[in-house]
Formats: structure tokens, C-alpha cells, sequence
């Protein structure tokens, strides 16, 4: 026979931090980049008990950013950023912007990772070009088929004003391409492709800040990701706010039975410790 105290104190204890999961979510439903928490149950015996606390993968909604530098990823995989003692870090909030020194990075100063272009747009190696097959295949320290990854910059020439000394404006397109633009848009040059990586199980990334993610042994090694970037755009949180509402009302009808329980078996207490005094 199960104890019902213990199964009280059990489902209490489980609940409650079922309640602050989709607390934080609720509160986050409007954080961009934000990735909504998964709450999860493993057995009920002797109460409830909390499994792993899951990351919700889906796409967020885009919405346009702060600046058109901002760039959306749509479909799977993260940006990458190396932060400065050379460590990649993954994330999918592309509020990204160039700073004076014409460093494309994060809000918070990391370089956001990319791949030099030849002029046909392919993936340069150094001085050769990767065939598209071999990119695809795999991806290793943060750059695809062993290329490297690198900052993307796009610094301002000051004796004229334009972006690598050559271009009047530049545009990220549906392929992450990079494009230096000059004579009004008739020339366009293909300068960097953003880096896109994923891996076999995401899940599994360790969180070093809101939003950022780096790799772990359980994770597996980075792969290339598949999406389209859109630019002007950044990626809104997914927390289902009717679900985590709907949830938490659950949750918290769930939390007062487990207390009336309690309260009810220490009261029995209480009572058979008078009788046996008396």
C-alpha cells in the first residue's frame, strides 16, 4: 500500500517545479530567440516525479527586427558565434549588427561566423573553392568539410565612404549569402555565406546564457543546418501561450490537492497523537 503522505510531498515537491517551468515561459512569451521549456512526467508511483526538462525545437514566428542587419533563420539549425577566447556558441536570435570596426556580431559582442566567398559564390578554402557535395557531407570545428569558419566584416572605407572600399550597400539573401551591392544595385557580389550548423541531437546542447547554446559529447558533432536567412527579420519566441496557460490552471489545481492532502494527513496526525495523550 502506497503511503499518501509521501505521495503527497512527492507531487507538491514535482508540481511545484512544473509551476516555475511554465512560469518562465509565460513570462518569456515575447523574448525573441527565447525557446519554450517542455515539463515532462516519468512515473506517478509515490507521486509524481519530474523528468528532464526538454527545450521546444519548433520554429518561433519572425518579426522584424531592431535593424535590417538582424537576420531570421527559417528551418533547422543555429547561427554560430565565437566569443572572444574562441569558443563557439550556437544560437538561433539573429539580432545581429556591425559594429564600428565593421564586425558583423551578437548584442552582446560575440562574432557571428561565417564562410569567405569566391566571386561565383562558392565556399573558399583557403585558396580553393569547396564543391557544394563535400560541404553538405560534414562539418567539423565550426566549419564545414574542415573549412574554417571566420568574422564576417564589411568595414567602411573612409576615403569613400563605401563598404569594402567597393559597394554602396549590402544585402543578406535567401541562402545566407552575403552580397556586396554597387551602381545601384546592378552589381552584386557574393561575399560571405553565414554559417548555419545543427546536430544529430540538439536536445542535448548545454546553455551557457538565454538563447545560446554550446556543443557536448551527448549532442554530438556539429553538422551542417538546412534553412533559408531572411534579412531584417529576427525569430520571435515559441512558448504556446494557450498551452502553458492551460497548463499552468493544471498545475495549480494539482498543487492544492497535493496541500489539502497534507494538510488533511497532518491534521489525522495530529488527532491520534491527542487521543493517545489523553
Amino acid at each position: 500500500m502506497r503511503d499518501a503522505f509521501i505521495t503527497a510531498i512527492n507531487t507538491q515537491k514535482v508540481t511545484t517545479d512544473w509551476i516555475n517551468s511554465l512560469s518562465e515561459n509565460l513570462i518569456n512569451v515575447y523574448t525573441p530567440g527565447y525557446r519554450e521549456k517542455k515539463f515532462t512526467f516519468k512515473t506517478f508511483l509515490d507521486g509524481a516525479i519530474g523528468d528532464a526538462h526538454l527545450r521546444n525545437l519548433d520554429q518561433g514566428k519572425s518579426s522584424p527586427g531592431t535593424s535590417e542587419e538582424n537576420i531570421y533563420l527559417e528551418g533547422s539549425g543555429y547561427f554560430v558565434l565565437r566569443n572572444d577566447k574562441g569558443r563557439l556558441v550556437y544560437t538561433r536570435l539573429g539580432e545581429f549588427k556591425f559594429d564600428g570596426e565593421g564586425v558583423y556580431r551578437s548584442s552582446d559582442g560575440q562574432a557571428v561566423q561565417g564562410y569567405i566567398l569566391n566571386d561565383k559564390g562558392e565556399i573558399m578554402n583557403g585558396a580553393k573553392p569547396v564543391d557544394a557535395e563535400s560541404f553538405i557531407d560534414t562539418a567539423f570545428d565550426g566549419g564545414a568539410a574542415s573549412v574554417p569558419t571566420t568574422n564576417i566584416k564589411m568595414w567602411i572605407d573612409p576615403s569613400n565612404g563605401k563598404y569594402l572600399g567597393k559597394y554602396e550597400e549590402f544585402e543578406f539573401k535567401d541562402d545566407g549569402i552575403l552580397y556586396g551591392k554597387a551602381d545601384g544595385g546592378k552589381i552584386q557580389t557574393p561575399l560571405y555565406k553565414v554559417a548555419i550548423i545543427n546536430f544529430h541531437n540538439p536536445q542535448e546542447l548545454y546553455q551557457v546564457a538565454e538563447g545560446q547554446f554550446v556543443e557536448t559529447e551527448a549532442s554530438g558533432k556539429p553538422v551542417v543546418g538546412r534553412g533559408e536567412v531572411r534579412g531584417g527579420l529576427i525569430e520571435l519566441s515559441n512558448v504556446d501561450f494557450d498551452a502553458n496557460t492551460s497548463y499552468y490552471q493544471q498545475a495549480q489545481t494539482q498543487l492544492d490537492l497535493a496541500n489539502g492532502l497534507i494538510k488533511s494527513h497532518k491534521q489525522l496526525l495530529q488527532n491520534a497523537i491527542e487521543m493517545m495523550n489523553s
